[in-house]
């Protein structure tokens, strides 16, 4: 992460949640939280909701800020449950249901991509890709005052040996003269 978040949005997941209990989940979900703050990634910060915003809507984005990191149950099987189908993972115990918000943040994760989809492409456009242009335009200023460099000194050490060649050459013909 630390080699990415410079040059793209993280939103932070937990894969395969349903492998912790509950306690493990909570302790997981802190210690990222921590090792992200230790090691300064920058993840994608949640905006904040405009003041004149619907109470219902400030709500979820506080709920949304306190799911990072997402912890989530991944799934392409879809099972048939009291006449409704669901994606989820069949346990012998019992079906694990990927869009079950007591254990599983799929919804507001899929939630969180959706409502703020225009925000992290801004984020992309106006930041990550310009600092990637900026270092890209840089790198490209060095090398072309590298190649300058290279030339001059290149330049400097024709006109050193012309002038020793020079001096070699005068000193012989003092060296003649005497």
């Amino acid at each position: 992460m630390k080699e990415l978040h410079h040059k793209v949005n993280i939103v932070p997941v937990i894969a395969k949640a349903d492998a912790l209990t509950t306690m493990e989940l909570i302790q997981m979900k802190q210690t990222i939280l921590q090792q992200i703050h230790e090691h300064h990634i920058e993840i994608y910060q949640i905006p904040e909701c405009d003041a004149d915003e619907d109470e219902e809507i400030k709500e979820k984005n506080k709920q949304l800020k306190k799911s990072i990191p997402f912890a989530i149950i991944a799934s392409a099987q879809t099972y048939e449950v009291q006449g409704k189908k669901v994606s989820g993972r069949m346990y012998p115990w019992g079906l694990v249901e990927i869009e079950n918000s007591d254990y599983c943040d799929f919804l507001k994760l899929r939630t969180m991509l959706i409502t703020h989809m225009q925000d992290l492409q801004e984020i992309t456009d106006e930041i990550h890709y310009e600092n990637y242009r900026s270092d890209k335009l840089q790198l490209k200023k060095i090398l072309a005052n590298d190649e300058k460099q290279k030339k001059i000194i290149q330049e400097k050490d024709r006109e050193l040996r012309r002038m020793q060649d020079m001096l070699a050459k005068m000193q012989g013909h003092l060296a003649e003269q005497k």
